[in-house]
C-alpha cells in the first residue's frame, strides 16, 4: 500500500500533514470515529492539539475498523479489565509483520541477528495475541536457540548460560512476573551478551512494583548494566522500545502527546506528568489517535516514560457516544 510507504518514511516534517491526511480518511471510513468527532464539536482540526482522540477502550466496545470486507486476523488484548477484552481487527496481517520489524530494526538491528528468548506466560495460554504473533515472527527468524520458554525456567537458564558461553547476542523478551520469577532462580553468569527486555504486566501475581525498582533488582540478579523495555498494546500496529531508565522512544511515525488528567482539551509540556496519547500512523487500517488510559510525561528529546495507569471508568466515552444515538 502506497500510504504505508508515506507513513514509512515520515519525518517531522512531513508528520502532521501526513495524520491530518490520515485523520479525513478515517474519519470518511470509519464510522465510530466519525460519531466521536462529531461528540466533541466536529472541528477541522489544523494541529495534532486539535484532534479528539478516540478512548482505548472504544475498543472494547466496538469494531474499531476503516473497512468492511472481512477481516484476516483480529488480535485480541488479556481481558484483565472489568467490560472484557479489546480487538483489533487487520485486512493484511503482513503490513503488521513489516512495521514491528521496521520499529524493532531502528532501535537494535534486525530480529534475525538475536537468539529470542521468550518467555510470556500468560500471553501464550490465551489465543490471538499481538505480542505472541510479533515474538513468534522473531523466533522463527532468529539464531539457534530461538523459542517460547513458558514456565520452563532451567531450561532458560541452560539457553542463556550457552547464550553467554558462545558469545550469542540474545534477547530474553518476558512478560513482567515471569522475568520476576526467573530472577529469583537465576545464578548464571551476569549477562554479557543477552538483553532483558520486559513488556510489562504483573497480572496479579504479587504486588506491583515501580519499573525502576525491578530493573535495580534484575540488574543485580542477572549481572546486567541495563534492562530495555518495550511499550507496545493490542490497539496500536507499532512499538516504542526503551533501552534503559525507562526512557522510551518511538519510530518516526509514532508521536506521543500528554493530555491533562483533568481537562481533555489542555495538552501538557515536556516534564508534566498526563494521560497518554498516542498518534501511531501505521495505524491506518482502523484508528491512529488513541488516548490511552496509561499516565506517562514526555522529555524534551521526544522519549517518554510510563508512569503508571489512570484507571477511569472505562465506558465514559463509549455511554457518551451511545447517548448521542
Amino acid at each position: 500500500m502506497d500510504i504505508f510507504n508515506r507513513v514509512w518514511n515520515t519525518d517531522d516534517v512531513k508528520f502532521t500533514t501526513l495524520a491530518l491526511e490520515i485523520f479525513h480518511y478515517q474519519r470518511r471510513h470509519n464510522p465510530i470515529f466519525d460519531r466521536w468527532i462529531a461528540v466533541n464539536g466536529d472541528k477541522q482540526p489544523k494541529t495534532l492539539a486539535d484532534i479528539p482522540f478516540l478512548p482505548i477502550d472504544f475498543f472494547k466496545h466496538y469494531r474499531i475498523t476503516c473497512f468492511d470486507e472481512p477481516e484476516t486476523i483480529v488480535f485480541e488484548s488479556s481481558g484483565t479489565g472489568q467490560s472484557g477484552t479489546s480487538r483489533h481487527f487487520l485486512q493484511k496481517p503482513e503490513l503488521y509483520i513489516s512495521n514491528f520489524r521496521k520499529c524493532f530494526a531502528l532501535q537494535y538491528g534486525p530480529a534475525s541477528q538475536y537468539a529470542w528468548l521468550c518467555l510470556l506466560p500468560g500471553y501464550l495460554e490465551r489465543q490471538n495475541s499481538s505480542l505472541v504473533f510479533m515474538a513468534d515472527d522473531f523466533v522463527k527468524t532468529g539464531l539457534p536457540g530461538s523459542d517460547f520458554y513458558l514456565y520452563d525456567y532451567p531450561k532458560l537458564i541452560r539457553q542463556i548460560e550457552t547464550n553467554e558461553q558462545t558469545g550469542t547476542p540474545g534477547i530474553l523478551l518476558g512478560v513482567t512476573f515471569a522475568l520476576k520469577e526467573l530472577a529469583e532462580l537465576y545464578d548464571g553468569p551476569p549477562l554479557k551478551h543477552t538483553t532483558i527486555m520486559e513488556t510489562g504486566g504483573m497480572k496479579g501475581r504479587g504486588p506491583e512494583l515501580t519499573r525502576s525498582e525491578l530493573h535495580e533488582n534484575w540488574c543485580k540478579r542477572f549481572g546486567a548494566t541495563h534492562i530495555h523495555s518495550e511499550y507496545g498494546m493490542t490497539e496500536l500496529m507499532s512499538q516504542a522500545y526503551s533501552k534503559g531508565n525507562g526512557r522510551f522512544v518511538c519510530p518516526p511515525w509514532m508521536k506521543i502527546m500528554i493530555r491533562d488528567i483533568s481537562d481533555p482539551g489542555n495538552w501538557l509540556p515536556p516534564g508534566k506528568t498526563g494521560i497518554i496519547c498516542v498518534v501511531d500512523l501505521a495505524n491506518v487500517q482502523s484508528c491512529s489517535f488513541i488516548a490511552t488510559q496509561d499516565l506517562g510525561k514526555l522529555h524534551e528529546d521526544g522519549s517518554f516514560e510510563v508512569l503508571g495507569r489512570h484507571d477511569q471508568s472505562e465506558a465514559r466515552g463509549c455511554n457518551l457516544l451511545v447517548s448521542e444515538n
